[in-house]
């Protein structure tokens, strides 16, 4: 690319004449002098005063994006939601419907439960470390910190011991207090504990109608109606079981009572 040189001499002209009129000294100050003789000077402060030493603005946005990123993955691997979702796709399977409720309603259920469950976690998160940080009473490393605390604290009470001392003796390392314990050991341990209970309360879901299939499949059979697919005949029954139970009720309920908030 072609520039021409008058482009330069005026860049050239401009920088050294701003240079003359703000010079800059060593301590971060640059002082010049009015035409009245009142002396003006501009300060350039990095300590930040009195306010708490925090992490540069730039790495503060590539911090925020990637946590944006990252957003689908810590709502569904650190929060309730793996859970209640999995379970919720159980009895859709154990009724035999594979189109009703679909999964934009499962998935939409399935995140408003969450909201409901972990409302108190993020409660203390933005009372403990957001609202302090917007109020620059502490930085984001520390606003960060507590955050993590929390959720490390929640996911902690849903996760087993045996599952904590598996990772623990994959990553080589001894007995670890909960405090001490990084999240890198935490979330592996969560989510393991999060399908084994999620596989669970699917298998208890699926014993009743599991009987009924059995009970209508026994009763073709013994009236001699082989050809007849038993589950067009089971599917009405599991229904009425379902709603009879008021079935949506028990298993939401049990989902929330299983989390220890």
């Amino acid at each position: 690319m072609n520039f021409r040189p008058t482009i330069f001499k005026t860049v050239l002209v401009l920088l050294i004449g701003f240079i003359l009129v703000y010079p800059v000294t060593l301590n971060g100050q640059a002082a010049a002098t009015t035409t009245a003789g009142a002396p003006v000077t501009v300060k350039v402060d990095l300590n930040g005063g009195d306010k708490p030493a925090d992490v540069g603005m730039a790495i503060q946005i590539l911090f925020l994006m990637t946590l944006l990123t990252l957003a689908p993955s810590i709502m569904m691997l650190m929060t309730s939601f793996t859970r209640i979702v999995i379970v919720l796709g159980f009895v859709r399977n154990a009724l035999g419907v594979s189109g009703a409720p679909s999964n934009q309603i499962l998935i939409g259920l399935a995140l408003f439960l969450t909201f409901f469950i972990m409302s108190p976690v993020w409660n203390r998160i933005y009372s403990g470390a957001l609202d302090p940080y917007m109020k620059e009473e502490i930085t984001s490393k520390v606003a960060l910190d507590r955050s993590a605390d929390q959720l490390k604290g929640f996911m902690l009470k849903q996760t087993r011991t045996s599952d904590i001392e598996f990772f623990l003796s994959l990553a080589g390392q001894g007995p670890t207090s909960l405090s001490d314990l990084p999240l890198r050991i935490v979330l592996p341990s969560f989510v393991l504990s999060e399908l084994r209970t999620a596989f669970q309360m699917g298998f208890l879901i699926f014993i009743p109608f599991i009987v009924v299939d059995f009970l209508v499949a026994s009763t073709l059979m013994a009236m001699g109606m082989m050809m007849m697919p038993p589950v067009i005949i089971s599917l009405p029954f599991k229904l009425l079981l379902f709603v009879l139970v008021d079935g949506w009720y028990l298993v939401i309920h049990s989902l929330v009572e299983s989390f220890s908030v």
